[in-house]
């Protein structure tokens, strides 16, 4: 037996891989409950309980969703040029610091239909700074960006550690660790009244529709696409390779600020060094199982907040660890690596 690359990749085999990979990990995942002595479909009942049974569990899965989207199109972007970011950890960070900043100065005055796309584009803006550093470095010295934007995810977190211990510091926080709170009047309007979901989410999936129209139906896109699927052949039909990975660059790191700037904005008004569990690393994941579809990534960001926010009821009424959330994510990703695989791929004898 050989694999052989497959010429076209059937569209049926697309559009079930994620789903079959996803199957196979709640599958793998079902063992280990059944090793903790739980009943697995009861156990997945209650994640799905714990996420959508009431209408306060919705609300924060969808919240949790909305920065996970963000993310999860920072990497499907980056990846689709086969630019490796990994640093939407650290993007994140000092978008939401940016907005925290920006949002707690003089620039608090302005009227909120002007100040919150400002800051908006402050977050964007700071998450696109801090991208650029790992790729000029691969232009200029051929440094690797996965390690260079790895390393900066805690260079960023240490630098707004310093500034919410010094300048940015909340003087009325009794000596925790945060920021001054940004002007009431930037707050994200609230989707759902007496709950967290805010409008942030409207503008995730608007985010996903605008990135797929713009990969799909632009020459940007085109040439985005050349340039992760053939470098050499980009350039030898006459693609500006630099350019477009700045371009790609700037957009990839631009959602991943945009991400920190909606959290600051929308849930906790004020930034700790605790603001993200992992939003930026999940997003890897998310852009994964979407198969780097922007509009999969709705669905897979989606999937991931379940998972975290219901295997919180699922401990509490069956004494299984949360863990098993992080496992099961972590297993979607490997099951997902194995469908790409054979997507790609195919065994002849």
């Amino acid at each position: 037996m050989r694999l052989e690359r497959r010429e076209h990749r059937p569209l049926v085999l697309v559009v079930l891989s994620p789903i079959l990979a996803v199957v196979a990990a709640l599958a793998i995942a079902g063992i280990l409950i059944a090793a903790a002595g739980a009943p697995v479909l009861e156990a997945y009942g209650r994640i799905l309980t714990g996420a959508f049974g009431t209408r306060l569990a919705a609300t924060e899965t969808l919240t949790r969703a909305t920065p996970l989207m963000l993310t999860g199109l920072a990497a499907a972007v980056a990846f689709r040029a086969r630019l490796w970011n990994i640093g939407a950890e650290g993007q994140f960070y000092l978008g939401a610091i940016m907005v925290a900043a920006l949002g707690s100065s003089v620039l608090s005055s302005l009227p909120g239909p002007v100040l919150i796309p400002l800051l908006f584009a402050a977050g964007a803006i700071a998450g696109m700074a801090l991208m650029l550093v790992p790729l000029w470095l691969r232009l200029r010295f051929s440094v690797d960006e996965v390690v260079t934007s790895l390393l900066l995810n805690f260079v960023a977190v240490l630098f707004v550690s310093m500034m919410i211990d010094g300048p940015l510091k909340d003087p009325l926080a009794f000596g925790w660790p945060q920021s001054m709170p940004v002007a009431e009047h930037t707050l994200l309007p609230k989707l759902i009244e007496r709950s967290r979901l805010h409008i942030g989410l409207v503008v995730a999936i608007v985010a996903a529709l605008l990135v797929y129209l713009l990969q799909a139906r632009t020459v940007f896109g085109l040439q985005s696409r050349a340039a992760g699927l053939n470098p050499e052949g980009a350039v030898f039909a006459g693609v500006p390779l630099g350019r477009t990975l700045v371009k790609v660059t700037c957009l990839s790191g631009g959602l991943a600020g945009l991400a920190g700037a909606i959290e600051v904005m929308g849930v906790k008004s004020y930034v700790t060094t605790d603001l993200s569990p992992g939003y930026g690393y999940a997003g890897i994941i998310v852009a994964m199982l979407a198969n780097l579809n922007p509009l999969g990534v709705i669905a897979a960001a989606l999937f991931t907040a379940t998972m975290f926010v219901g295997a919180d009821g699922m401990s509490r009424a069956m004494g299984i660890p949360t863990y098993i959330a992080d496992v099961t994510v972590a297993l979607s990703l490997l099951t997902m690596l194995v469908a790409i695989f054979f997507t790609q791929y195919r065994i002849r004898r």
